[in-house]
């Protein structure tokens, strides 16, 4: 290190070289005497013990002394030296600034010695139509001022100008370009103005001229022109562009009727040397929605005549080769794809499972259609949303089969219920024959042999039951219930045959059908509860009584509905099928005409309250009010035989009926028990009004239109009035002397026993007789 400090110094002319060794040398030699005394000294003090402090100061102070002397030398070395290094690369720095300068310089003038070049070339290859060639020179002098553009630290004017030519020829070059592409494809389209291209005669004015760009045997054109235009639109990034309008205004103006409308076909006529026009024509055809093969065909007739002529071309380089067609296809694909389902495709769904069978044809050739599309490049993978939709024909045939489903019952649910139809025991719903299930035909000849042994042991209970045991009564219900009942068969009778998704689907549709009656239903009842009250004269019990029929018509046959098609339904088990709507059902018919009951029971308490408690019936007025409320009651129960007659079963009829002059009866009789003090006129009236309901009672029972047959129901009333004979009895004792009554009581084991207690009975003769000795003695008898 020493040595290069020397040399470094020696070359500047700053130290002589002899000076320094002699320094070092005489320094050298003041180290090795002082290190000679040191030692000398510090033998004495430690070894020999000999006191020598004054000499060890004088030491001391030599020692700093050249100390002193070895540090200034040392100063004057690194001063020196880094001065010397500080000017070497000072000037370093700007030798090689220089040369970075002289370098971008260079590269300046080589850039725009390749623009220029470059926009020669351009122009040379645009004047010849060699757009290829045009489109990569422009590409080569944007390159050059791009680079020029991103020299830091300074600013030329040139170098904006030359960016505005770039700009200017690259529109220039696009212009040219788009002048040759309209050359190419020319529309013909019809007005564009709004409300026009609704309807098939709109677009009859719709063309296509495709030229086929330039021919081989031209001299003039170097190359095929098409390929030429293409790959330069590429280049410049406005391919994308140009076939994305295209493949709107082709799709908006020709694909799109094509699919929408079945008269319409496309019409390709080819011209020789100029290329081919694509028209669309009319024709006649009563087809209300078009056909997947006429669709298909004339799709790929506007394609494949554009693959022909226009977009079966390649462009790219040959690492990146790629066809116009691919391009397309991917604009206008999904969109294409879209349409066809949504206008075709959805109505080509069969309407019932027997023609699911029929449907793999319009699945092949749906495959076929994409096949064809694959090929010319339009299309590119395996499956798309066309294909899938079409083999996924068993979920979109339920589907629309459960959306027309619930659209018919809906509308048979708001239909008029006054439209009725008579259900009698005979009445069986038309179910079809359905396919034994799948056992084989080994089972099916064992059942038989079974059937066989068993009718020869003849084992047969000499009691049968009635054939009628389980039907229905008759009666009367809506038709619309009819309908719906009869929907929702022929609804499970597409299950047989169907895969498993959609038959379960179709299951869970038609119990969704019933629940969307419940439901109905139950909120009409809500809203009709106020109408009854309010217009309980008018319509209000025929509704109600069609409502219970209808709720318990649905009820019956959804206890075996569901087994029915058990053996057909892809169902776990456990399910109940129908079975667990039955109760609701029930329940709401019976909850409709319980609430139409009530109605008529208060209707006919408030007009039996008008009868002033049936007291002092001596006074006419207040006979003619009592003899009025009875004979009101008996025209009201009149009234409700008639509506009800043939529509309810006559159990029911007859239990309505007869619960309702029960309720008469009944308050008549507690008014009367309720008196203190009644005269013999009074009793005479009373009786009166108590024969008239005696009287005319039965004949409110006419539960059947013939009047012969309602003798019977008339004979039966004490069966569905259980005050009937409470009523008759009372009767008696109004017109009875006092033995009369002791006799039919005999002992607490005669009629009138039955129908009153003591206590009834004793307050009854009380108020019928004077207290005399004889009374005392009748209502001593009284007694059980």
């Amino acid at each position: 290190m020493s040595s290069f400090v020397t040399e470094v110094l020696a070359s500047s002319g700053k130290l002589e070289k002899d000076d320094l060794a002699c320094k070092v040398s005489k320094l050298s030699r003041k180290v090795e005497e002082t290190k000679e005394e040191v030692t000398d000294m510090i033998n004495k003090k430690y070894i020999e013990f000999m006191p020598s402090m004054e000499g060890a100061e004088e030491l001391l102070d030599q020692v700093e002394s050249v100390s002193k002397d070895i540090d200034l030398l040392k100063s004057c070395i690194e001063n020196e030296v880094q001065q010397n290094l500080h000017d070497a690369v000072t000037e370093y720095a700007k030798l090689k600034q220089q040369l970075e300068k002289n370098t971008a310089v260079i590269d300046l003038l080589q850039h725009l010695q390749e623009f220029d070049t470059a926009i020669e070339e351009y122009h040379r290859a645009l004047q010849e139509k060699n757009y290829v060639v045009a489109a990569k020179q422009h590409g080569k002098a944007r390159a050059s001022v791009d680079a020029l553009k991103a020299w830091k630290d300074t600013e030329l004017p040139i170098v904006h100008a030359l960016s505005s030519e770039i700009t200017i020829q690259r529109e220039n070059l696009i212009y040219h370009l788009g002048e040759e592409w309209q050359k190419l494809a020319v529309w013909k389209l019809p007005s564009t103005k709004s409300n026009y291209l609704n309807s098939v005669k709109s677009f009859l004015k719709t063309a296509l001229h495709l030229n086929r760009g330039g021919s081989k045997g031209d001299e003039s054109v170097p190359h095929a022109l098409l390929p030429s235009i293409l790959q330069a639109l590429s280049i410049q990034g406005e391919l994308h562009k140009k076939i994305k309008l295209f493949g709107q205004v082709l799709f908006k103006y020709m694909l799109k009727p094509l699919i929408i409308y079945p008269s319409l076909v496309v019409e390709v006529s080819s011209q020789p040397e100029q290329g081919a026009v694509l028209s669309l024509q009319c024709t006649e055809t009563k087809a209300e929605h078009p056909d997947p093969s006429q669709v298909y065909t004339k799709v790929l007739t506007v394609l494949k005549t554009l693959h022909e002529h226009l977009f079966g071309t390649f462009f790219g380089d040959q690492k990146n080769e790629k066809k116009v067609s691919e391009i397309l296809g991917d604009l206008i694909w999904e969109e294409m794809s879209e349409c066809i389902i949504r206008e075709c495709l959805v109505h080509s769904i069969p309407a019932n499972s027997s023609q699911l069978a029929e449907y793999s044809e319009v699945i092949k050739q749906t495959e076929d259609f994409e096949s064809s599309l694959k090929e010319m490049g339009y299309l590119a993978g395996d499956s798309t949303d066309l294909l899938k939709y079409a083999r996924n024909i068993n979920c979109h045939f339920a589907s629309k089969k459960c959306q027309d489903v619930i659209v018919a019952a809906r509308k048979l649910m708001t239909s008029e219920m006054h439209n009725t139809v008579k259900i009698t025991p005979e009445y069986k719903l038309s179910i079809p024959k359905l396919p034994s299930p799948s056992g084989g035909e080994k089972e099916r000849k064992e059942s038989s042999k079974k059937r066989a042994h068993y009718d020869q042991q003849s084992l047969e209970n000499e009691k049968q039951l009635s054939p009628n045991t389980l039907c229905l009564p008759v009666c009367r219900i809506s038709e619309s219930v009819q309908q719906l009942m009869e929907l929702a068969i022929q609804t499970l009778s597409e299950v047989v045959g169907s895969s498993p998704q959609c038959a379960v689907q179709l299951f869970y549709t038609v119990r969704n059908i019933f629940h969307l009656f419940y439901d109905v239903r139950s909120s009409d009842e809500d809203s009709e509860t106020c109408a009854l009250n309010t217009a309980g004269r008018c319509g209000a019990p025929h509704l109600a009584a069609i409502q219970h029929n209808n709720c318990m018509f649905i009820a019956h046959h959804l206890l075996t509905l569901g087994f029915q098609f058990k053996p057909h339904l892809p169902l776990k088990d456990g399910v109940a099928y129908f079975v667990d709507l039955v109760p609701g059902f029930r329940r709401l018919g019976a909850r409709c005409f319980v609430a139409q009951m009530n109605v008529q029971k208060a209707e006919m308490l408030e007009r039996l309250s008008t009868a002033r408690n049936f007291s002092n019936l001596d006074d006419e007025d207040n006979y003619s009010v009592a003899s009025k409320a009875i004979r009101q009651v008996i025209h009201q129960l009149r009234r409700l035989g008639k509506v009800w007659q043939d529509v309810l079963p006559v159990n029911i009829y007859c239990k309505a009926i007869g619960t309702l002059l029960n309720t008469a009866i009944s308050e008549l009789i507690n008014k009367i028990m309720m008196l203190e003090d009644i005269s013999n006129v009074d009793g005479e009236r009373l009786r009166t009004l108590c024969q008239t309901i005696i009287e005319e009672g039965p004949l409110v029972f006419n539960p059947l239109p013939d009047e012969n047959k309602n003798k019977k129901y008339q004979e039966e009333v004490p069966v569905y009035v259980k005050k009937w004979m409470t009523l008759k009895e009372i009767s008696m004792v109004l017109n009875a002397n006092l033995q009369e009554i002791v006799d039919r009581w005999a002992e607490g084991k005669g009629p009138l026993a039955v129908e009153f207690s003591c206590n009834e009975m004793k307050s009854l003769i009380r108020a019928l007789f004077k207290n005399t000795e004889r009374r005392a003695a009748a209502l001593a008898k009284i007694v059980k």
